[in-house]
């Protein structure tokens, strides 16, 4: 039988050493306070908010902390990541708080990412969640029209992708590591040949369908890169044929017992790469220089690669190795318009029929 829900309540956070709000949803909201009388009272405020208006009123009308609060209860258990929201809606919350939605404009938006003091893609996102909740508000019915929202501009995309001789050093570096770290080779291997996220991979399962993540299917040759029970979103995790010799070398694995693609000596899963995939970029440097080769695995202004590199990558060798755009952006799960757009440049085809047309005589 499932939980009854416990509704609005206050939990003491040891760490900030104030009150919070919790509510069904998983909201999370401080107080501010870490007094229990003030704490209560930001309760009996929260509680009095959650009471629908009688109909969509004017922006004036509604405060931002009750138009973040009906977006958490109605459509936070639904989202893909619950708690990712949770904590924008907080930081949110502690900036406009009772301030009515008619408040929000540039503002006090571009204020908001001031006082922030966070990176400008983590206040956009933040913003999003803003946008998301006004006009969730709008749509059902509590306001009469959702004020637009500032964002900052996304940061353009750096088309870094590796070269041949960068992707052999890095996965020697890799295979270098200490024992406890071979897994990453395992990793950068699926991200070449499959152009698959991080997060994706680290849940990625041989012959075994979960709820967890994904599996690769050995026996029809076919990655599943989501669980069947995950909900579609925007970054797409489509099914996609694997290549012949990555998946013989996943077959081997199997062979071996493997349970899935990444994981560490002893047949665990692997929560995450970042210390051996930070290791091996500086390691792969090094031990190029030693046989007289200079690489930089680093961006343009100045950071070390990341291991989104590897999508760019698989995207960027296949397209130079004749692929269509098409077929591209089925393998890879991302939009035709994206590789067009970021991509398409690669293609030996790429603008040939313009190029055809213009040297007609």
């Amino acid at each position: 039988m499932p939980r009854r829900p416990k509704g609005a309540r206050l939990y003491w956070r040891p760490d900030s050493r104030i009150w919070e709000i919790r509510d069904t949803g998983n909201i999370r909201i401080s107080t501010r306070a870490s007094c229990r009388s003030e704490a209560e009272e930001a309760l009996a405020d929260y509680i009095s908010r959650k009471f629908r208006p009688s109909g969509p009123v004017q922006a004036g009308e509604l405060s931002v902390s009750q138009a973040l609060a009906y977006y958490a209860e109605e459509r936070g258990p639904e989202l893909a990541d619950p708690a990712r929201a949770a904590y924008a809606i907080e930081a949110l919350d502690r900036f406009w708080g009772d301030l009515p939605a008619s408040a929000i404009n540039g503002p006090t938006c571009r204020r908001y990412a001031t006082e922030r003091g966070v990176s400008p893609s983590t206040v956009r996102r933040e913003l999003g969640v803003l946008q998301a909740a006004l006009r969730h508000c709008a749509r059902e019915g509590y306001l009469i029209a959702a004020p637009e929202v500032w964002r900052p501009a996304p940061k353009p995309s750096e088309e870094r992708w590796l070269t041949r001789q960068e992707a052999a050093w890095l996965l020697r570096a890799a295979r270098s590591l200490n024992v406890d770290g071979r897994h990453l080779a395992d990793f950068i291997l699926c991200g070449l040949y499959t152009g698959t996220r991080k997060a994706a991979i680290l849940r990625l399962h041989i012959d075994r369908a979960n709820v967890l993540g994904g599996h690769v299917d050995t026996t029809r040759g076919v990655l599943y890169r989501r669980a069947s029970v995950e909900r579609e979103t925007a970054k797409r995790r489509r099914p996609a044929r694997l290549p012949a010799k990555y998946l013989a070398h996943i077959r081997r694995q199997a062979a071996r017992g493997r349970r899935y693609v990444v994981e560490d000596y002893q047949g665990r899963m692997i929560a995450d790469i970042r210390k051996g995939w930070t290791r091996a970029v500086t390691l792969a440097e090094e031990m190029a220089e030693k046989e007289g080769i200079e690489i930089d695995l680093s961006y343009s202004d100045g950071r070390k690669i990341t291991p989104h590199v590897l999508k760019h990558t698989a995207i960027t060798w296949a397209l130079q190795r004749g692929a269509s755009i098409w077929d591209a952006a089925g393998y890879f799960s991302t939009s035709a318009e994206t590789i067009e757009r970021v991509y398409g440049h690669h293609s030996p085809t790429h603008q040939e029929s313009a190029v055809a047309a213009m040297n007609r005589r």
